[in-house]
């Protein structure tokens, strides 16, 4: 229970802490391409901790593709405007580092308890804990109407649902193949901001990023394919 309250405190607590105030004082479009970065801590931690998942010229090629892809769908004018704030862009990627190295001790985790456990308690304990720091600043959660208890439901059950899938496939992957596939949050955002906000997302960058983000993730992954293929014949 220990080890689980750590992670909790660490990858729930912490992280959205950091991460929280520091997409506060950015843009959106800076604080999606900052957090992209988990995808590069995830392949270079990897390099470091695990022996068979070692950073080669495909995974280091595929990353910059796909973060250029990252870059292209966020780009605007804004970008050219080279601000960065400590408590802006530079928490967004210490928050992104945080949640690279969780995973990397989320997945010690699951080869002797079990993923649901680790998730729910971790979620639980980081949760409760999250929640007495912002009392103690002053945070307030009031007239809850069943439009925003049903939003804040939704945001729980999908929150938890996805950090549940990301220990699993951590569980059975490596994590250099796993984290690349951050990429695509950006792409996703937009696709459904269009379908929400209706926001428009026809238009050639779209296109464009979600190709290079693609090509990023093949090549990341074409040697662990071409090795299982290789060993299955």
């Amino acid at each position: 229970m220990g080890q689980i309250s750590i992670l909790g405190a660490i990858q729930t607590t912490i992280h959205y802490a950091i991460f929280y105030i520091g997409v506060s004082n950015t843009s959106g479009m800076k604080g999606s391409i900052m957090n992209a970065t988990t995808a590069f801590f995830g392949v270079v931690l990897a390099h470091y901790v695990y022996k068979n998942d070692k950073l080669s010229p495909s995974k280091a090629i595929g990353c910059m593709i796909g973060f250029i892809g990252v870059v292209i769908v966020n780009f605007s004018t804004d970008l050219l405007n080279f601000s960065f704030r400590f408590t802006g862009e530079g928490f967004v990627i210490i928050a992104a580092f945080i949640f690279s190295a969780t995973g990397l001790y989320a997945k010690k985790l699951t080869k002797t308890l079990d993923v649901v456990l680790i998730t729910s308690y971790g979620l639980l304990i980081g949760g409760i804990a999250l929640t007495l720091l912002g009392m103690i600043f002053g945070g307030k959660a009031t007239h809850f109407t069943w439009e925003s208890s049903s939003l804040l439901l939704y945001l729980a059950l999908s929150s938890s649902a996805s950090f549940y899938l990301w220990n699993w496939l951590l569980k059975y992957n490596k994590v250099g193949r796993v984290s690349v596939y951050n990429f695509l949050v950006p792409v996703f955002g937009a696709s459904l901001s269009s379908i929400f906000l209706g926001e428009t997302i026809l238009e050639i960058k779209n296109l464009i990023a979600l190709v290079l983000v693609s090509l990023g993730i093949w090549l990341v992954n074409r040697e662990a394919t071409a090795r299982y293929r290789w060993a299955n014949r």
